[in-house]
This record gives C-alpha cells, sequence and structure tokens, in this order.
C-alpha cells in the first residue's frame, strides 16, 4: 500500500521534533478479518492517528460512500477501547508541531496495555 504525502510528512516530523515519543506502527490492521487500518497506530496504548487528505477538494473521505466507512471504522476503533485522532491536511499545513504535540500528550496519559 502507498504512503501518503501527509503520512510521510508526519512520519518525518514525529522524528524530527524533540522530545522522547515512542515509535508507531503504520498502515496498523485493528479488527481481525477486515481490511481497516489506522495510518500511524500506537498498539500497546490503543492510541491511533488518521490524516485525513482531500477534505476540501472532494476526496474520498468527504463523499458519502467514503465517509460511510470511515465511521464504520471509527466506531469499531471506539468499541474495541481506540482513541482516534483525527487531522486534516490543513492541520498538517498550519500546525503541524501543535499535531504532534497533541498525539504526544496523549500518549503521555494513556496507559500501556499488556
Amino acid at each position: 500500500m502507498s504512503q501518503s504525502h501527509l503520512e510521510d510528512g508526519f512520519a518525518r516530523l514525529w522524528d524530527m521534533i524533540p522530545g522522547e515519543r515512542p515509535s508507531f506502527v503504520r498502515q496498523h490492521r485493528f479488527v481481525e478479518g477486515r481490511k481497516f487500518a489506522f495510518d500511524f497506530a500506537w498498539p500497546s496504548q490503543l492510541v491511533a492517528v488518521e490524516l485525513e487528505g482531500g477534505t476540501w477538494i472532494g476526496g474520498r473521505h468527504t463523499r458519502g460512500s467514503g465517509q460511510a466507512k470511515d465511521i464504520e471504522k471509527y466506531n469499531l476503533a471506539v468499541l474495541g477501547g481506540w482513541s482516534v485522532l483525527r487531522y486534516t491536511a490543513n492541520d498538517m499545513k498550519e500546525r503541524p508541531v501543535g499535531v504532534v504535540e497533541e498525539v504526544s500528550w496523549l500518549l503521555s496519559i494513556k496507559p500501556t496495555i499488556e
């Protein structure tokens, strides 16, 4: 599966900004038998990040069928105990450090599961 520019940018930023942060898993599948995958996940803490591209150009996440699949995916995640942070391309462009800080903060307060 190809990685988006948004995902590549987040991964670079995660590693570039000073501070200790746990490693992530890219394209983590979290439901057995389903193709749903998080863009970035920290499975031991049930934290995930989704980067929603195309929000202002009628991309997949804003069209009916894409949005319905996203809703199903996010609801299954919450039912499974996951915390999912969602960001747009504008977030990554206008406040990239803030995005990393928010994810880092959530990871700092979520306990690790065994």
